[in-house]
């Protein structure tokens, strides 16, 4: 992979003439706007038209990122292990510009731009008199925390992109600059401060039916780890700080909600649990990426028995690393990763309830386990329907408040070797208790990152976290891991310049974009903010 700067606007362009159409107002977003059909003349005039306006933005514009590139993502980190030509380019480091499945994880986070683009910039001159102010604001910083949180997963992929906060200012002239990376952050922080300032506060319940939308809470916690990110750790420590002491979001399993556990974060009837600070919502439509694709793309499909809906599955498998990753008595194994011989006996099979995973059976990508995370099994009265595709309706975490919690207590280090604080250990203990472990004493950088491994495996953070550590270190790491399958080790190294001429760790733009904009292959421009 190479390091390049460019970008084309006809796509996003062609959203930006765009705006919402009315749907449910409800969290279950049964009725969802289209997320490319939206008219610019559409008028609001009651509180539940202005609160359907973000619907489609939980879901379908997320779903070209979430349906395969996403997921390559944790290919890379040697996480996941795939040799499908389609999501495999990561494994060996030689995915390039050239691949659909990139292109389509760009254009799907430039849908949302385009979306949020418009709501901010145009809703409130399209509503009655009628519409609540606090109801219209509450959207309003919905659509800047999408664009945030969308500007957050370009700038971690792509490294320098173009800051666009109206689409119509380039109707006429398409060509921009990408800014650098220090500006899209700073904007990135911007947008978050805009919606904590918009969002109303959040309890969240037993009634998940109500914690669909994103709160101020879920605006704080995403602003923490932004601050992490670019180490202000004081900031950081800050906003992780404000979402704990405010009650909004609790452990399953943990001692706020003992009945429950790791386990249960999973099943489809815990969409929208106490945990969940902001999660896709998806819902079979009978509309091709209305609905979750994971079962199919993480279930085992073997020669004598399938945990998918299709009649294929498991395009991702467990490196052969992760197999083996948890120490004895790590309750999120079972959870997380398939071995051999392990036995569930709440998933419905294509033979009956009860899976146990092939112990001699080539499965899932040829690794011999199978993921776990996402994977709910054949449709039963337990997994929630599945649409014509095979995809299903659970949601897909962002972010949970376990990760904030990791977040927190490595705030509270603050770059150092060690702390022995008693707020950061009772937030990285109560991760570590709820997963059955014993807690520590003191902690270091070492034991948060593995402990982020552990809790997010294939939930799409251990390529950002290896992107952000010393990039000496981070090679060592991925140099040493078993990236083939169970016929084999294989090996790979990426490679990083300091002038960036070679980085493996952000990806090609897409050739199509560079094509159509060769503008953009100059160097980043200083962004302007009004």
């Amino acid at each position: 992979m190479k390091y390049k700067t460019f970008f084309s606007t006809y796509k996003l362009l062609s959203a930006a003439i765009v705006f919402l159409v009315f749907g449910s107002c409800s969290d279950d977003f049964t009725n969802r706007p289209s997320e490319d059909s939206i008219s610019l003349d559409s008028y609001y005039s009651t509180n539940e038209q202005v609160v359907a306006a973000t619907n489609g933005m939980y879901s379908r514009t997320w779903f070209q990122l979430f349906n395969k590139f996403y997921w390559a993502l944790e290919v890379g980190s040697g996480n996941m292990y795939s040799g499908s030509p389609d999501v495999s380019g990561l494994r060996t480091f030689s995915l390039n510009g050239s691949d659909p499945e990139l292109e389509n994880g760009w254009s799907s986070l430039w849908a949302n731009v385009a979306q949020a683009n418009a709501i901010i910039n145009f809703l409130e001159s399209r509503v009655g008199s009628g519409v609540d102010p606090k109801v219209l604001q509450n959207t309003v910083g919905e659509a800047y925390f999408m664009r945030a949180t969308a500007y957050f997963y370009l700038v971690r992929i792509w490294g320098p992109v173009p800051i666009i906060e109206n689409n119509l200012d380039y109707s006429k002239e398409p060509a921009i600059n990408t800014n650098p990376e220090v500006d899209v952050y700073r904007l990135i922080v911007k947008d978050y401060l805009a919606a904590i300032d918009r969002l109303a506060d959040k309890k969240r319940g037993a009634n998940y039916s109500d914690n669909g939308h994103v709160s101020k809470g879920s605006a704080k916690a995403f602003l923490a780890k932004v601050y992490l990110y670019q180490k202000d750790y004081a900031n950081a420590k800050l906003m992780a700080e404000s979402v704990i002491n405010s009650g909004e979001f609790k452990l399953l399993g943990g001692d706020a909600l003992p009945g429950s556990s790791f386990a249960d974060l999973f099943k489809y009837k815990n969409n929208n649990n106490e945990e969940s600070i902001f999660s896709l919502q998806w819902k079979g439509d009978g509309n091709y990426g209305s609905a979750n694709n994971c079962n199919t793309q993480f279930g085992i499909s073997s020669s004598t028995v399938s945990t998918s809906n299709a009649s294929y599955g498991g395009v991702f498998g467990p490196s052969q690393e992760v197999l083996s990753l948890y120490e004895a008595g790590d309750v999120r194994k079972q959870e997380t990763v398939m071995t051999p011989g392990a036995i569930y006996p709440d998933i419905k099979t294509t033979t009956g309830t009860g899976f146990t995973v092939p112990v001699d059976e080539s499965n899932a990508q040829n690794s011999g386990g199978g993921i776990k995370k996402y994977c709910l099994g054949v449709v039963s009265a337990n997994t929630g329907p599945a649409d014509a595709w095979a995809m299903m309706d659970n949601n897909t975490y962002i972010m949970r408040y376990a990760e904030l919690l990791l977040i927190h207590a490595e705030a509270v280090l603050a770059g150092g070797g060690s702390t022995s604080d008693a707020g950061a250990l009772n937030s990285f203990n109560a991760v570590r208790k709820r997963a059955g472990l014993s807690t520590k004493a003191s902690i270091t950088a070492d034991d948060i990152f593995k402990e982020r491994r552990l809790e997010l495996c294939f939930e799409g953070d251990y390529w950002f976290d290896l992107g952000r550590i010393d990039k000496t270190k981070a090679i060592a790491i991925m140099s040493a891991q078993n990236r083939g399958d169970r016929g084999g080790a294989r090996y790979y190294t990426p490679v990083y310049s300091a002038d960036h001429s070679t980085n493996d760790f952000f990806m090609d733009y897409p050739d199509n974009d560079v094509a159509k904009n060769p503008k953009l292959l100059e160097p980043p421009v200083p962004y302007t903010f009004k």
